[in-house]
């Protein structure tokens, strides 16, 4: 069903942003082609899904290559700290930011109570994708989805191959019962290790999952970043100092207005949210994009067990399972520094 959604969408989406003038003419992005100069900054709602939502763009060169960026949450957007984390990546490639509907800027301009589902996410994606390529002259663009985001990125890649120079999940994400029971079990261990009666008992009062209460979901997370917390290194503050096109109190507060109304629609009242539905094997393990997984090894929320275990029953034109030592689940500099060392060296020398 998401994939003859997907489908439709496509083929609506490319016929559609012809009308939009193109910010850079079609061109290669090989390394050492010609190149057209220029800094690029362009941030804007853009018509998706019948509602406008949000895009950030920024790079230094029209020629470069071009990674569309699928955030957490699903309402933790990147767009008010790219440049902070990302903005060094702007002269190797062209970054673009999308506030995902319900998220962000994006659920500040359509506020609504309606149900998000993943059909409709991942047909948004699809329709960004392709607005992207018009608009930077682009044949295909490199994917990248992270914790959430990742799950988007999984049923975008397999639906349209054809967009997609490669895709890049990081803490990915599998499936709803593989991760919660895994993540679950090793946060018990090690409570238990540290004889953490306060998280144990914590732990057991909420038993193993799935779980009908939405709270539980959240006392589990607490937990898994107390405990990365321990074998981790943190992120830079500097990152997470807002920009000023989020910068208000205001804005602030409808920001994590979004982020409520979105994890609730993640995980439902009754464990009949979007995340229930999470079965990514189920979509088919054969990809025909290059597909690039980046693991914590300290990660307690997408344990690395399980994102093997995915990994390994997956075929494409290439892959790789890349193990980043003193990162968890949450960005930190190990974790970026490993996936723009991938984009350099595996991802954009196989660009055409």
């Amino acid at each position: 069903m998401v994939s003859a959604c997907l489908a439709l969408l496509a083929a609506l989406a490319a016929s559609s942003v012809g009308a939009v003038s193109p910010l850079c003419p079609p061109g290669p992005t090989a390394p050492g082609a010609p190149e057209a100069a220029g800094k690029i900054r362009d941030h804007r709602f853009i018509s998706v899904g019948g509602i406008e939502q949000w895009i950030a763009i920024d790079g230094e060169k029209c020629g470069n290559p071009v990674i569309l960026f699928l955030h957490g949450g699903p309402a933790n957007p990147l767009s008010p700290y790219s440049d902070a984390v990302y903005g060094k990546w702007a002269k190797d490639f062209t970054l673009v930011q999308w506030d995902q509907r319900g998220g962000g800027k994006t659920y500040i301009r359509n506020k609504s109570t309606s149900t998000l589902t993943l059909e409709q996410m991942a047909e948004d994606g699809i329709e960004v994708a392709n607005f992207i390529r018009h608009h930077l002259g682009k044949q295909k663009i490199i994917l990248t989805g992270s914790s959430w985001g990742s799950i988007l990125g999984i049923h975008m890649a397999k639906a349209h191959p054809e967009l997609f120079d490669a895709y890049i999940g990081v803490s990915q994400l599998v499936s709803q019962r593989e991760n919660q029971a895994a993540s679950y079990a090793a946060v018990l261990a090690l409570a238990g290790q540290a004889e953490d009666r306060e998280a144990v008992t914590a732990l057991q009062a909420i038993g193993a999952p799935p779980w009908s209460n939405p709270r539980n979901n959240g006392i589990l997370r607490r937990l898994v970043r107390r405990y990365e917390a321990k074998t981790t290194l943190p992120s830079p503050p500097a990152w997470w100092q807002v920009s000023a096109e989020y910068a208000s109190p205001q804005m602030e507060a409808q920001y994590e207005e979004g982020e409520e109304y979105s994890y609730l629609q993640f995980i439902g009242m009754q464990n009949d949210g979007m995340y229930s539905k999470v079965d990514l094997p189920k979509l088919g393990t054969d990809f025909k994009v290059p597909v690039y997984f980046i693991q914590g090894t300290q990660d307690l929320l997408t344990t690395a067990d399980v994102t093997r275990r995915y990994f390994d029953s997956i075929g494409a034109p290439d892959k790789d399972l890349i193990m980043v030592p003193q990162a968890g689940h949450d960005p930190n500099t190990p974790l970026i520094d490993a996936q723009y060392k991938l984009l350099m060296e595996r991802v954009r020398p196989k660009l055409r």
